[in-house]
């Protein structure tokens, strides 16, 4: 059964969730964001002590929980130390490509609510100036942050309110292009937010329940690998809504919602898997079967952490994973199409 929702407003949620800072650990602006979009739906949210957002949707059979789950920290850095003219040396939040940051503007986030923009640059930044710009390694060691500010010193960078240990936000540089492209970093995986969030409005515009009682879960620290590893007792089953990944040895693309069978540890459940694959199918859902490599989800984290329930993971295909990252508006249908079909029938 098809489900009738506008596709513009996958990327309409997209554009307001990806503009909102929230590197790893770092949910003091979003989830205000959050509890406003589910209000504007007619929904509350609900945290835990991890500051995870929680939606409950309540189902035509409430005896039985599921959970759907869209983490919604990125890719980020923090102030390691700041050098004695003022240039800020970092570590990473999450599996950080720092090849792909180097020249992006970066906001440094300071805990008393200030915040400075800056240049990502290599310490070796200029052709013109040393002899190894081209070919120095890109890495913590080497890579750094040029304040937007008149700053000379490190007592410069403390006046400014900047400690070490601030969180430092990547900007998204979100683009949509008139064909459908999307590219934008954190299309992990805020895109899959999204999806939820259209999903969330067309149950609400069309009065529908889904088959259980739902939990819409966005936990803020899945890029280290923490992000599902509690989960409400009552839940049974996890879905982890997250990329797909496009290369050598893969079937996903762009254009097609890709379903996890294993990652880098888990089969994920095999008679979920099979059943979200039979949804693809019974719909007419574009899709790809795929195993990752170097590749884990909150689904993953849920199962290490003892949880008794089963998992399973789906979601829009990128280019360029914890890059500058790009999928396509028939991925994310496709994607939104799964969810749909999976709250509904599964």
């Amino acid at each position: 059964m098809k489900y009738n929702y506008d596709p513009k407003d996958i990327l309409d949620y997209f554009e307001k969730i990806v503009s909102v800072p929230s590197p790893v650990s770092y949910y003091v602006q979003m989830n205000p964001v959050m509890e406003q979009l589910a209000a504007e739906l007619g929904y509350t949210v609900t945290f835990d002590h991890k500051k995870t957002a929680y939606i409950t949707v309540d189902g035509q059979d409430n005896s039985r929980t599921v959970l759907v789950g869209a983490h919604l920290d990125t890719l980020g850095l923090v102030v390691r130390c700041i050098d004695a003219n003022g240039m800020i040396r970092v570590r990473a939040l999450g599996g950080v490509n720092y090849a792909s940051l180097e020249g992006e503007t970066v906001t440094v986030h300071t805990r008393d609510g200030r915040s400075y923009t800056g240049l990502m640059a290599c310490q070796s930044h200029s052709v013109h100036v040393f002899d190894d710009a081209r070919t120095l390694e890109r890495g913590e060691t080497t890579m750094m942050v040029i304040l937007d500010q008149p700053v000379t010193s490190k007592a410069d960078v403390n006046a400014l309110g900047i400690r070490h240990g601030d969180i430092i936000s990547v900007d998204p540089r979100c683009q949509i292009t008139d064909n459908g492209y999307l590219k934008s970093r954190f299309i992990d995986d805020k895109a899959a937010a999204a999806c939820c969030f259209v999903a969330l409005k067309t149950l609400k515009e069309q009065s529908l329940k889904p088959k259980y009682r739902t939990l819409f879960a966005f936990p803020y620290s899945e890029e280290i690998g923490l992000g599902g590893t509690y989960v409400p007792p009552e839940v049974v089953e996890y879905i982890a809504m997250d990329i797909g990944l496009i290369g050598p040895g893969y079937d996903g693309d762009e254009r097609k919602v890709s379903i996890c069978a294993k990652d880098v540890a888990t089969p994920y459940d095999y008679e979920l898997t099979t059943r979200l694959i039979q949804l693809a199918e019974e719909n007419g859902i574009d899709h790809a079967v795929d195993i990752f490599y170097r590749y884990g989800t909150d689904g993953n984290h849920a199962l290490k952490g003892g949880n008794n329930l089963r998992a399973g993971v789906f979601g829009m295909a990128v280019y360029c994973s914890h890059g500058m990252e790009r999928t396509h508006i028939d991925g994310l249908k496709a994607t939104t199409d799964l969810l749909l079909a999976y709250l509904m029938e599964c």
